[in-house]
Formats: structure tokens, sequence, C-alpha cells
């Protein structure tokens, strides 16, 4: 048995990718939230934004699977809307869900990595993180916390043998993306990425397989671009 990795948000879109990828490449994966199990991966429904919910499924799995050693913070929403509409609970419920998961889920797993001597930690974050967004003060605002988390728990790791690193893709062709109208995604949005296509789940899927692996060892508290070139920061 591999390596136990935790993938949140692991049933759908990226993070379904993420689950698949991983467990094709040997490691023993647990996924987080909603949906059926299609792939023989063991699903736990948990609410990452409420840290009591996450302590109590992260000792099922402990006892299920074993102590978490690579952890992928994937689970995301979005709520998007201008600020100047943007109501309390919009705010919160993105906030909650893709910043304080990410303390949740990294908290209930650290101390079990640092008595290991190993762990990897990756973020999905966003490019909108990077660059901002029209609309999204609160999912742009969550995903650069991600970064800044990611740095600084990175220098805080870096001598127990625990990696800390995030992800920020672009346009990725998801239910979400391809939901967006044909004539939008081919005038508006894939003309701003210079490869010239939308990206796919299963690259970035094989980005965190590469963080998460023994070979990565030397890269902390980086920040890996999925976006086709669209920001280059």
């Amino acid at each position: 048995m591999g390596r136990v990795a935790l993938v949140t948000g692991g049933t759908r879109g990226i993070g379904k990718a993420i689950s698949v990828a991983l467990k094709e490449a040997g490691y023993t994966v647990a996924a987080n939230y909603a949906g059926k199990d299609e792939t023989g991966i063991p699903v736990y429904k948990f609410d990452v934004g409420d840290f009591d919910a996450v302590a109590a499924a992260l000792t099922q799995i402990k006892a299920d699977l074993g102590a978490v050693e690579v952890l992928v913070n994937n689970a995301g929403i979005t709520r998007d809307v201008p600020l100047h509409k943007m109501s309390k609970e919009q705010w919160d419920a993105v906030i909650n869900t893709n910043l304080s998961g990410l303390f949740n889920l990294t908290r209930n797993v650290i101390d079990d990595m640092r008595g290991a001597g190993f762990g990897r930690i990756v973020s999905i974050s966003s490019i909108n993180g990077q660059k901002g967004q029209f609309g999204q003060t609160n999912y742009a605002a969550a995903k650069a916390g991600d970064l800044g988390f990611t740095k600084a728990l990175a220098l805080e790791t870096a001598s127990k043998g625990i990696t800390v690193n995030a992800i920020a893709p672009g346009y990725i062709a998801t239910e979400m993306v391809m939901a967006v109208p044909k004539e939008v995604l081919d005038t508006k949005v894939i003309p701003q990425i210079p490869v010239g296509r939308l990206g796919q789940a299963e690259e970035i899927a094989r980005c965190v397989v590469f963080l998460a692996s023994d070979e990565a060892g030397f890269i902390t508290g980086s920040t890996l671009s999925a976006n086709g070139g669209q920001y280059m920061a």
C-alpha cells in the first residue's frame, strides 16, 4: 500500500483527476466531498470549512487508511458578484471554504507529518489569486491567501521533511468552465491564452503527482503556474 493521500473536493473536475492520478501513481487515496465512488477511491463527506468536522473525518481516515502523508487542498467554491453587491454570507462562504479550509485540513495533519519526518502539502490556488478578477474579490482574496499560507508554512516545515507548494491553474476545461457559452469561450477566453486552448484537468493532476513525489523534495514554498501563458508571475 502506497503513501496515504487526501484530496479535498476530490470527486469532480480537477479534484477527481488528481485523485485518479495519485491512485494510478500508487498512492492510497481518500477523496472528499460529494458524489459516488466511481473510481474505487473511498469518499468521505465533510465540510472543509468546519474545523470539528474536519478533525472527525481525519480521525476516521487515519483509522481506515493510515495517517495522511500527502494533502491536496483542492476544495473550492465561487460566489461571484461585484463587491458593492456582495453579501456578508457570500464573502464568508468563499473565505471559509477556500482559505480557512487550508488551515482546517493542514492543522489536522501537520502533527503526524512532523512526527513522521515527511509530508507533502499541495494547495490548488488560481490564476485569479495572482492577477485578480472582476466580480471575485472574495475568491481572489482567498486564493491569494492560499499563496501566502503556502510560503509561510513552507518556512516552518522545511526542516521537518515537509514540503508545501501551490498550483495556480488558469482556465481548465471543467464542468464549470464548459458551462460558459461557446461563443464567449471562443471570442473572449481562449484568445487570452497564448497556447490557444483550455487546460485539461489531467494536466493539473500531473503537476500534483510531481510535487507529491520524492523527486520534488527540494521544491517548497513555490507556486507552479499552469495557465497556458495567460499570466506570468
